[in-house]
């Protein structure tokens, strides 16, 4: 697999060895997401459910800083660490499943891409959880990839759906956190 643009365009990228499930992000779907973010130069950005890490180093070969890689996967999380010495720009890794990483932080990013195993039953609620979590803010991007088969909703609290794209059986939501007016 190759970083599809930016800085690191055609670097390697590892993947996990043997039977391990792992649904490395397509290149077309990168390159539209992307091409969708526009310039993430100065953009804080994380990556849960990182897998190999291709998301995040996607986002650092485009300018994003800081970037963080969430992989619970004990037998992945090796693969992401080498991963992310192919970037100068230092991405942080964090072994710990997603649903812990929100709870626990307390700093916001600009972006969040979310990208769960397809058969994870919980995506809407953890698109809830994120919504009150200290790990977004008022004009955070969230996306989510999940399969056409899932259903997810335009608006989930303070998210509200501004995109969608199609790959094949693969569907990325995009949606930006809007700040509730107080009366």
């Amino acid at each position: 697999m190759r970083i599809t643009g930016g800085e690191l365009t055609g670097r390697i990228v590892r993947m996990p060895e043997g039977d391990l499930k792992i649904r490395p992000a397509m290149d077309r779907m990168r390159e539209s997401v992307f091409a969708v973010l526009g310039d993430l130069s100065g953009s804080s950005f994380l990556d849960l459910f990182a897998g190999s890490g291709i998301l995040g180093l996607e986002a650092a070969s485009r300018g994003a800083g800081p970037v963080v890689c969430v992989e619970k996967d004990r037998k992945k999380f090796p693969v992401l660490l080498q991963n992310a010495t192919i970037s100068e720009s230092p991405l942080f890794c964090r072994a710990m499943p997603a649903e812990t990483f929100i709870l626990r932080n307390k700093t916001a990013f600009d972006v969040v891409f979310l990208d769960p195993p397809f058969n994870y039953k919980f995506k809407l609620q953890l698109l809830e959880r994120l919504d009150l979590s200290a790990s977004i803010h008022g004009g955070t991007i969230v996306l989510i990839h999940f399969p056409y088969e899932d259903h997810l909703p335009e608006v989930v609290g303070g998210l509200v759906g501004y995109d969608i794209r199609s790959f094949g059986r693969s569907i990325v939501r995009f949606y930006r956190k809007i700040m509730q007016q107080s009366n």
